[in-house]
């Protein structure tokens, strides 16, 4: 029943960063404001594709999050 805003939270952590509660919060802002304006603009129906769509082009261009980091680790 909760599967589909449970995937939205899954992918604004991982577009803020995982670990990064900042990060978190703010790539849950970006994609609430990115499917108010796809829902406005383009069509209602596609509104819970973005989330989606946002979460492969992140694991696309940036694994790590807008705030995260790599982690070096040393032997």
């Amino acid at each position: 029943m909760y599967l589909g805003v449970s995937m939205k939270t899954f992918a604004a952590s991982l577009l803020g960063g995982i670990g990064s509660l900042p990060g978190a919060a703010l790539g849950g802002i970006i994609i609430g404001v990115l499917e108010a304006f796809v829902a406005g603009y383009v069509s209602a129906d596609w509104k819970d594709c973005i989330a989606f769509v946002v979460l492969i082009l992140v694991l696309l261009f940036r694994p790590s999050g807008l705030f995260g980091h790599k982690e070096i680790k040393k032997v």
